[in-house]
């Protein structure tokens, strides 16, 4: 699953970003392979929104879509 098809509320764990460039990005704002974050909100034709040590985060559906996910229960 990735990212970009999560639902609002879901505690999500990053499993990989498979593009070099794609990881640069993201970890600029503190998110890594094995991180847990928050899917705050899906904005339709826009960003996905994520929350993280109480910081929210709008990931581009591009940049979303390659980030694999895993849901934590």
């Amino acid at each position: 699953m990735t990212l970009d098809k999560s639902k609002k509320g879901m505690l999500v764990k990053i499993l990989d970003i498979p593009d070099q460039l794609v990881r640069a990005q993201i970890i600029r704002f503190g998110i890594t392979a094995g991180a847990t974050v928050t899917c705050e909100e899906i904005v339709p034709g826009g960003p996905v929104i994520v929350s993280r040590n109480r910081q929210e985060i709008a990931i581009g559906r591009s940049l979303a879509s390659q980030i694999k996910i895993e849901p934590v229960a």
